[in-house]
């Protein structure tokens, strides 16, 4: 009996993952050879709710910020505005910058030469009625 119980929890443990709505989508279509994650994910809120994920990404001796927009809402908000860039400690502005304005989902920066400095990813969501935005941690 004990065994059914445990099995039941972990089975619904898993489906419940499955249906959360978190980013698995991290090819990046600029790096064929794959991209690494580098540091923590940064998770963008409005009020309680999850918005979207940012990270930071390094292949193709370039470094990769990447905004994904979680399932349950871009379901409720499909026409995001979608940002993206890397930064550096010492610039004024993100060393590479990228937008996408309509329905997409998930955006990735073009990648910056920055694999020598300090280099944290930026991403910011924004609609009508909303505007989200965050940063990871710094990684050097």
């Amino acid at each position: 009996m004990h065994k059914k119980i445990v099995a039941a929890a972990l089975a619904a443990a898993a489906l419940a993952m499955t249906f959360t709505g978190t980013a698995q989508a991290e090819y990046n279509p600029a790096c064929k050879s794959g991209v690494t994650q580098i540091g923590a994910t940064k998770y963008l809120k409005h009020g309680s709710e999850t918005v979207a994920s940012v990270k930071q990404f390094k292949g193709c001796n370039k470094n990769y910020a990447y905004v994904y927009v979680w399932d349950s809402w871009h379901a409720k908000h499909p026409n995001n505005h979608l940002r993206a860039g890397i930064w550096t400690r010492t610039s004024d502005g993100a060393v590479d910058y990228t937008g996408h304005d309509g329905r997409a989902q998930e955006l990735w920066s073009r990648g910056a030469n920055t694999l020598g400095v300090c280099t944290y990813a930026a991403g910011n969501v924004f609609g009508s009625d909303y505007s989200v935005h965050g940063s990871t941690e710094e990684r050097c």
